[in-house]
């Protein structure tokens, strides 16, 4: 079985977020278990979220819930490896932002993965959708294309 080519460089992304892998990380297999890709993605966003569009996870009235998720594996990645999750935004709605996303090995140009993910920002206590807060949907508007 021929395996899928990496079709997404670095340089397509506009903003890299350093992640470092973690010795529980690791499956049997000896790299990196398929599902912990998620969490290096929700991570990379949220880091960014947090710094750089003011999002407060704690005591916010606004939050952001994933809705959908996905990813393709291109090459396996192992603790204690270091990467940088690359990100950018593919649509940005009303209430909701389409995140596209890639897993690079620290210096290495072709992304190991590529993943998408998209948030539907709530209201904290009613969980309706709303408008993208000003200060997040400016963060999420340096991610466009």
């Amino acid at each position: 079985m021929s395996q899928p080519q990496p079709q997404h460089l670095r340089s397509d992304y506009r903003h890299c977020q350093p992640i470092s892998t973690r010795w529980h990380d690791n499956d049997l297999y000896g790299h990196v278990n398929n599902v912990v890709y998620y969490s290096y993605f929700d991570s990379a966003v949220n880091t960014y979220l947090i710094e750089v569009g003011e999002l407060d996870i704690h005591a916010g009235q606004v939050i952001g819930l994933v809705v959908s998720s996905s990813c393709d594996y291109f090459a396996s990645i192992a603790f204690p490896e270091r990467i940088e999750v690359g990100l950018r935004v593919g649509k940005l709605g009303n209430s909701s932002v389409h995140y596209e996303l890639a897993i690079f090995k620290l210096g290495e140009t072709e992304a190991s993965a590529a993943g998408r993910f998209v948030h539907v920002f709530v209201d904290r206590l009613s969980n309706l959708p709303v408008s993208i807060p000003a200060s997040l949907r400016c963060a999420l508007t340096r991610l466009l294309p």
